[in-house]
């Protein structure tokens, strides 16, 4: 990150850089830089930067996820609508494991805080927005596969494969963080990973796609709390659109708060999908989806524990996580439903 890198991918005179980390980064490093130019170029005096994480196992673990990202302002960013940050440079590796991704500096936009959870107003922020991204790719089938997409619509043979995975990172979430859960809990997250094969089969014919890890820390809200822009497209994928709804309400919820607005949320996302051009999907198969698509949340989190970088926070937010999710699976029945 010198002067004469910056300089030369923005195409500026930059004098200077000075570099401080955001965020703990588990599966990668983010830096504010900041910019001091020989001459006024118009551009901006701060960025964010992403970079590869600096644990060697861990880069090579998540390198599909840094394709993911820069298949994601490669060739998908210009063709939705959600509120994301202005990519100033992305470029990658052959491997995928050096990675970089230049974007404009948010502040003083905030990042959510995923073990506070949000507030309703917040939450219709969130819900409204990520029609931006489903609407444009809805059963569009060029969306389903392409270079990049870190989990493409899942075929039987994939679906058979991920519920293997999903079995062992479940196994191995409860070595790591079952203790500090109750039973209740542990029974749900080992039933709901039993079943992830059949669930990734269900309504194939309704697809879009999918941020795959769509909850606050992973979204920025300016001060006053009217504006949202959502980040982190390392889990870029293609399935049944609701997954992203129900993770985001399954997990950045207090369960209270969750159970009183979901069916409002879910209406307000379903308003926005129509407003945005989706036809032939009714308000009664949007809640139904939303109901199936808990089962998201205890996918990432046990992907999560099990393969990122163990950290305090992080586990404390897990285990939030996990507590909110499969509260929701038990009262939504969603494992009755598949």
């Amino acid at each position: 990150m010198t002067a004469a890198w910056l300089g030369g991918v923005l195409r500026a005179d930059v004098r200077s850089v000075e570099a401080a980390p955001i965020g703990t980064g588990q599966t990668g490093a983010t830096y504010r830089l900041t910019v001091q130019y020989g001459a006024d170029t118009g551009l901006p005096s701060s960025f964010a930067i992403k970079l590869p994480s600096q644990d060697d196992t861990v880069r090579d673990r998540v390198a599909i996820g840094y394709r993911s990202e820069h298949a994601f302002y490669r060739d998908v960013a210009d063709q939705v609508q959600i509120p994301i940050p202005r990519s100033y440079h992305c470029e990658i590796g052959s491997d995928g494991a050096e990675f970089v991704l230049l974007l404009a500096d948010m502040a003083p936009a905030e990042q959510g805080d995923q073990i506070a959870g949000c507030s309703a107003a917040e939450a219709r922020l969130a819900v409204r927005a990520l029609a931006g991204l489903h609407a444009p790719s809805w059963c569009d089938p060029k969306w389903t596969d392409f270079p990049g997409i870190a989990m493409p619509k899942p075929d039987a043979a994939m679906a058979s494969g991920m519920g293997e995975v999903a079995t062992m990172a479940t196994d191995l979430t409860l070595d790591k963080l079952g203790a500090r859960m109750s039973a209740e809990d542990r029974d749900t997250l080992k039933a709901s990973m039993a079943v992830v094969t059949p669930w990734l089969q269900t309504e194939p014919d309704r697809f879009a796609l999918l941020h795959g890890d769509y909850r606050l820390d992973n979204m920025l809200f300016d001060p006053d709390r009217t504006q949202i822009t959502v980040v982190d497209w390392q889990t870029l994928g293609s399935g049944l659109p609701a997954r992203d709804l129900a993770y985001f309400t399954g997990t950045s919820l207090d369960p209270v708060t969750r159970g009183s607005i979901e069916r409002d949320l879910v209406a307000d996302y379903h308003a926005a999908l129509v407003a945005l051009g989706v036809s032939g999907y009714d308000a009664q198969s949007c809640w139904r989806d939303y109901r199936l698509g808990m089962l998201q949340a205890p996918l990432i989190i046990v992907f999560g524990v099990a393969f990122a970088t163990s950290t305090e926070r992080g586990d404390d937010m897990m285990l939030v996580m996990a507590e909110r999710s499969c509260r929701a699976i038990r009262e939504l029945d969603t494992l009755g439903l598949i």
